[in-house]
């Protein structure tokens, strides 16, 4: 799509705050107004559309796909978008270890018991590891409690939380970037560590680097939006 208008400026309004365009309020892709909590997001979505050249490229506008994602399907199916969330608790990355090689096990250890020990001194919550990929049980209580955390955010967060925790590939991660307990760079370190060990022993192809560099950037955007909100 071409570029259609030429002003873009934030404003508040109806008691939050909006992204107008010539003047006119931006909607989401559901045609719902784009209403925003703080003016610190709305101005970081309006330098997202400022910053577009003669043809529009959504791909280059995190922040307002997480907006419209929260508009447009959060509040209209959050108990979904909640249970989608907590059942990453199940099968989190941090808990499923390699046997072999010892590098890649110790690798594992150091840097995913710390995400366990946070875990359950932040909120309580143990999680049982096992070795390979086959599946383990996790506590009831456990998952019943993570469930519990993710319900206790706002709106406004679980879009976010909910990309970094596919990205990773982790509950237990991406609740520590939402705390601010982990960078998003820390978090795509430490989610993409299997990754990393293969590309340092074998290399790797152009493909799986691009995947790579998207991944930090998606996190780093979904951060950057729990900054804002």
């Amino acid at each position: 799509m071409k570029r259609f208008y030429k002003e873009v400026t934030a404003e508040e309004r109806d008691g939050g705050f909006c992204v107008l365009l010539d003047g006119r309020m931006i909607k989401t892709p559901a045609k719902a107004g784009l209403h925003l909590p703080t003016r610190a997001l709305a101005e970081a979505i309006a330098a997202e559309w400022d910053a577009q050249g003669a043809e529009l490229v959504p791909a280059s506008m995190p922040l307002m796909q997480a907006a419209a994602t929260v508009i447009d399907r959060v509040t209209t199916q959050r108990e979904k978008v909640i249970d989608d969330i907590a059942a990453y608790g199940g099968s989190d990355l941090v808990c499923y270890r390699a046997t072999h090689p010892e590098g890649l096990v110790a690798r594992q250890r150091a840097a995913w018991d710390p995400m366990l020990d946070w875990l359950k001194n932040r909120h309580g919550v143990t999680l049982h590891v096992a070795e390979g990929v086959m599946h383990i049980p996790q506590p009831p209580q456990s998952l019943s409690a993570l469930r519990a955390v993710v319900a206790a955010q706002g709106d406004m967060a679980l879009a976010p939380l909910y990309n970094m925790t596919s990205l990773c590939g982790s509950l237990v991660i991406a609740l520590a970037v939402l705390d601010g307990h982990l960078s998003a760079d820390q978090a795509f370190e430490i989610s993409e560590l299997d990754e990393t060990h293969v590309m340092e022993h074998w290399g790797a192809d152009a493909e799986a680097v691009k995947r790579r560099e998207n991944n930090k950037e998606s996190l780093a955007a979904s951060a950057r939006f729990l900054t804002l909100i």
